[in-house]
């Protein structure tokens, strides 16, 4: 039981990541409007992206972690309290399997553009602009992900 349950757990966080790659669209994304600026990178650092807070991870492990709490005894004292201390624990360490799991590398960039407005953007590292290059900033009228293409 208890390796269907992490086996179970782990699915679940593994899918918990989001695809955050410049060539990637939602499926809402598809056709619709972007506003399109020129500009210059002029900073560029590498950082973790990470989920802010790990609500699948702590459901999945408050669950997982109840019910393997509940089996340590056939006293019936005993199981409520090892269900409860099972789903608090359980939930903690799911949550932070999910941040751990759903962590992914970024880059953030500082985009001087030709109107002579400075923006940053976040994304993937799937595409990786050096200081100096000229590209595009793509801005979803539509509410879809901003990002930086190349020029």
């Amino acid at each position: 039981m208890k390796k269907i349950a992490s086996v179970f757990c782990a699915l679940i966080l593994s899918a918990c990541g989001a695809n955050l790659n410049v060539d990637r669209y939602e499926t809402s994304g598809a056709g619709t409007v972007n506003t399109v600026s020129e500009g210059v990178i002029i900073n560029v650092r590498p950082v973790t992206i990470a989920t802010e807070n790990g609500e699948v991870g702590q459901l999945a492990g408050g669950v997982i972690g109840g019910v393997a709490g509940s089996m340590i005894s056939d006293n019936t004292l005993m199981q409520t309290i090892g269900a409860v201390g099972g789903a608090v624990l359980g939930g903690y360490a799911g949550g932070k399997a999910q941040e751990g799991l759903s962590s992914q590398r970024g880059m953030e960039y500082i985009v001087k553009l030709d109107s002579g407005k400075s923006i940053t953007l976040t994304q993937g590292d799937d595409v990786v602009f050096s200081v100096g290059q000229s590209v595009y900033v793509l801005d979803a009228d539509s509410g879809e992900r901003a990002r930086i293409i190349a020029k």
